[in-house]
């Protein structure tokens, strides 16, 4: 495959990801707001991040599907997956007092060890596709 057909395809699968987790999220505001309440996160943040997280994600898609701003939004999609990996991770390592409830949507079935294999996957792709779209984005030395 080739590098730019490999970028467009793992582009496409982090839209259609956050597009789907944003949407989900937007359209069950109020279970979204009680999973968030029930996290290992400060209280006073959550009215806050039941807009971010929502918004942020959206914003990823939009960057991503215009080429002249896809490489920041692969970037983006990369620091959110850094984001939601390393909360993961710590509780799956046990890092918190207590395991708050699972994620909602399609990823709901699954372990919190399987969510990381999940997000650790999605990371990969994210800084892959970053870092071959900006090679893609290079001049060509002709010297």
């Amino acid at each position: 495959m080739h590098t730019r057909n490999l970028v467009k395809a793992i582009t496409f699968l982090l839209t259609v990801l956050f597009l789907y987790t944003a949407l989900s999220k937007l359209m069950d505001l109020d279970t979204f707001h009680s999973q968030l309440a029930n996290q290992n996160i400060p209280k006073w943040t959550v009215a806050y991040l039941v807009w971010l997280i929502p918004a942020s994600e959206l914003l990823a898609v939009g960057l991503m599907i215009f080429g002249s701003s896809r490489s920041l939004g692969l970037y983006m999609s990369s620091l959110l997956m850094l984001a939601f990996t390393v909360y993961i991770g710590l509780v799956v390592i046990g890092f918190f007092d207590r395991v708050p409830c699972s994620c909602g949507g399609v990823l709901k079935s699954m372990s919190f060890g399987s969510h990381l294999v999940f997000n650790l996957f999605f990371l990969s792709i994210a800084i892959l596709a970053a870092n071959l779209n900006d090679a893609l984005s290079l001049p060509v030395d002709r010297s």
